[in-house]
Order: C-alpha cells, then sequence, then structure tokens
C-alpha cells in the first residue's frame, strides 16, 4: 500500500475531508470558467451531499466552446504560464480535444495513478515492462506513477511484439502493463507461462474483470492478473484493484468525488453495495481545466463492503462503455458482457467475438448477430452454438444468433479490441 494513512482512512473521514475540497473547488470554478459561471446559473449547492442537483458535464459541451484562439475550451481556467503539459486525445472522429495541466494538477495524476498500480502488489526494486506509448495521449502520465512507486521501468510501447518478448525473456520483469485485449494476444502466440512475470496488469478497455476472461488471461501467463482503470479528461489510472481482485479501489481519493447515475435518466444512483450506473466523476483539486458531474459514459457495478487488504471506499468493475451499448427490446446489451459469457465455454471457444448490428443506431431488432471464435482446432457444432445462444439468452435476457467462426477469423488487436462492427 503506497499511502496506508490515506487509502485506510475510513469513507466517512473521507467524505469530510472531500467536501471542504469540493467547496473549494466550486468557487474557483464560478470564478475562474466562463464555462461554468453559465452552466451553474441559477443552481445552488450546499455541498458535496448535495452535488446530484447540478447538471451534467458532457464531453460534446466542452467541445463547442473551443475556438482557434482557445482550442481548449471556456472551462480552461489557469493561466498560459501555470500550464506545463497539454495532452489530446486521438481525434479520430475529428479535431482532438486537448488536456492541459498545472504542475499541482500533473503530481495529482501520478500520485492517484501510482497508489492504483501499487494495490496490484508491485513493490519498489521489481522490474516492469510497459506497452503505453508516452506521445501525446495521458496515458503517458501513467508511467511516471512507476517511477514514483520506485519500480524500475522498461518502457516497449505498443505494437513492438518481438521487442516485448525479448525484453521479457532477458530483463525478466516480474510485471507487465497493457490493455486486455494485448494481453490475450499475447497468452495465444507466446507460451508465457514459465516466463519471470508475476503480475499482468491490464487497463484501457473494459475485460481485465470478468471472471472467464480474467481466468483465460492468468492461465496463459501463469500470473496474476488485477485491473486499472482512468478516463482521460479526469486522469489517468484513477482506479486499481488489490490482490484480492474484488473490483477497483478509486487511487485518486481525495482528487475525484465519484457518482453513479441512470444512463437514460441522469439520475442519481445511491453509491450502495451492487448499485450499477454510468460512472459521473468531479475534480476536487483541479486548476487547469476542472470538471463538474463529468459523463464517462462507462458502466460500473459498485462495491462498498469492506476489502480484506483494508482499503476504504468504493470500489467498481467496469461493464462496458455505454456508448457501446445496443438496446435490443428494451434490453440494454453491453458486448463485453456478451464476451463474457461467451468466454465460460472455454475450451470450446477463443473468446474472441464480434457484434454485428443489423441496423445503424443503438435500438436493435432480436436476433442479434453475434460472431463467436471456435477455439484452435475445434469444428462449428450446431449443438454448442445453440447452447451459448440460450446462455446469452438466460443471462443477458437476449435474442442472438450465434455464428460459429474458425479460429484466427476474428481480428486480434496489439492495443484495443473492438467488439462491434457498425
Amino acid at each position: 500500500m503506497l499511502e496506508p494513512e490515506i487509502e485506510t482512512r475510513s469513507w466517512d473521514e473521507q467524505l469530510a475531508v472531500d467536501d471542504v475540497s469540493y467547496r473549494t473547488q466550486l468557487a474557483y470554478l464560478l470564478k475562474r470558467s466562463a464555462f461554468y459561471r453559465e452552466k451553474l446559473e441559477g443552481f445552488e449547492t450546499s455541498g458535496l451531499a448535495d452535488i446530484a442537483q447540478l447538471p451534467l458535464t458532457e464531453k460534446g459541451e466542452l467541445r463547442e466552446t473551443t475556438t482557434p484562439d482557445n482550442p481548449i475550451g471556456r472551462h480552461l481556467c489557469a493561466e498560459p504560464t501555470d500550464i506545463v503539459r497539454i495532452y489530446s486525445t486521438s481525434g479520430t472522429t475529428g479535431t482532438p480535444s486537448f488536456i492541459p495541466l498545472t504542475a499541482g494538477d500533473l503530481d495529482n495524476w501520478v500520485i492517484g495513478s501510482a497508489r492504483s498500480y501499487a494495490a496490484s502488489g508491485i513493490a519498489a526494486g521489481q522490474r516492469i515492462v510497459s506497452t503505453y506509448n508516452a506521445g501525446p495521449f495521458v496515458a503517458g502520465a501513467a508511467l511516471a506513477s512507476f517511477d514514483r512507486i520506485g519500480l524500475t521501468h522498461i518502457p516497449v510501447g505498443t505494437g513492438n511484439t518481438d521487442r516485448l518478448i525479448k525484453a521479457i525473456e532477458l530483463l525478466r520483469p516480474e510485471a507487465v502493463v497493457l490493455t486486455p485485449s494485448y494481453a490475450a494476444y499475447l497468452a495465444e502466440n507466446f507460451d508465457l507461462r514459465g516466463s519471470s512475470v508475476e503480475r499482468v496488469l491490464v487497463a484501457g478497455e473494459p475485460g481485465g474483470g470478468e471472471p472467464a476472461f480474467r481466468a483465460k488471461l492468468e492461465e496463459g501467463w501463469g500470473a496474476k492478473v488485477t485491473e486499472a482503470m482512468g478516463i482521460g479528461d479526469i486522469g489517468v489510472s484513477l482506479w486499481g484493484e488489490c490482490e484480492e481482485q474484488d473490483g477497483m479501489h478509486l487511487g485518486a481519493r481525495g482528487f475525484v468525488h465519484a457518482e453513479l447515475i441512470e444512463p437514460e435518466t441522469g439520475v442519481a444512483v445511491e453509491m450502495d453495495d451492487g448499485a450499477t450506473g454510468e460512472l459521473v466523476l468531479t475534480h476536487l483539486q483541479h486548476r487547469a481545466a476542472p470538471l463538474l458531474r463529468f459523463r464517462t459514459r462507462d458502466h460500473a457495478e459498485l462495491r462498498m463492503s469492506p476489502c480484506r487488504c483494508s482499503r476504504t471506499g468504493p470500489r467498481i468493475r467496469c461493464i462496458g462503455r455505454t456508448d457501446d451499448m445496443l438496446i435490443v427490446r428494451g434490453v440494454n446489451v453491453f458486448p463485453s458482457a456478451i464476451r463474457e459469457v461467451v468466454s465460460a465455454f472455454a475450451p470450446e471457444v477463443s473468446g474472441h467475438i464480434l457484434v454485428k448490428p443489423q441496423a445503424a443506431g443503438v435500438k436493435q431488432e432480436p436476433p442479434l448477430p453475434v460472431s463467436v471464435e471456435l477455439a484452435r482446432d475445434r469444428t462449428a457444432d450446431a449443438a454448442l452454438a445453440e447452447a451459448i445462444r440460450e446462455r446469452l439468452r438466460q443471462v443477458l435476457v437476449v435474442q442472438t444468433r450465434v455464428k460459429l467462426v474458425p479460429w484466427g477469423s476474428l481480428r486480434r488487436s496489439e492495443y484495443k479490441s473492438k467488439l462491434v462492427e457498425r
């Protein structure tokens, strides 16, 4: 545990500390942010307990305020001279979004990320191989957290599989960090069970917490798998799973406040054990471009019960992205949930799936077409396809049309997998 005095603080005490930070942050926003002065006009809140009375912030709203003179947006609060780093999104659908940080913001990012990754059990003096590129994207900030923990960091980057395997063979790291998709790709194509790797830290997409998928990774690597999660606009590696493997702890506690809402209505969901909803996050100590009640579009399941690691507060498991969600006859269906059900049919299947909606948009009519890849040396079996279809109906309450496809026919990824073909 990197900072026991903070990570084991009672949650009631943490909320009291966060309430003070929230009030200060809100006053800062009203003074410095033109975006939030307008957005919050007519709204009142007496403290963190009443935060759900304030409006949600959508990513599209922020984009609409950008101009050639202010490419960051009207939520920018800091002076240009106070900004020490500007990250960006990939911009695959247009102009990238820019994420500025002050020195204090950057340090908070690194601290929260270090707590999140340290929860996995990695410790100072051990070696870790990373596969994140430290270029323009926020994942680069996660790399500094390995220095903060005291690890020997071996950066390889994305798409350098031969170099990665060679680093594992020659430098004998105790840990690797990569996306679940890449971890699965490597486990399928290389014999890693006898390697030095004891911990596989996965992040960047849902999947690492799915029991069947996790079991497949642990079998392929001969190592324990834990996951971490961040949201670029808010912070890198905000959440990290401990060795109990029962959800990700909020490593960014004190810096970020978490809520759940109903995705369709925006109504707040009580933070009770077992609750599910879309994750909404609020900065508590941010200065460059703070966000209030930011919709992450991550659908999460909450755990509030005590964890044996002694960390307190909420733990989450990411079920999927609400913007990847499909609605089939009123039922919300997440592609990652389909993969989890299908993976339980191993060793008959590889665990790779691809959902192929029949119509544009979110709403679909049944049956939902799902391609399921067979395991190596397995042949299509009508009984297997029917068994998978029936299990999907029982677990997810969705009618599907399951097509079994040969091993290797669904595309692998050295970064993130695409589970829906639109």
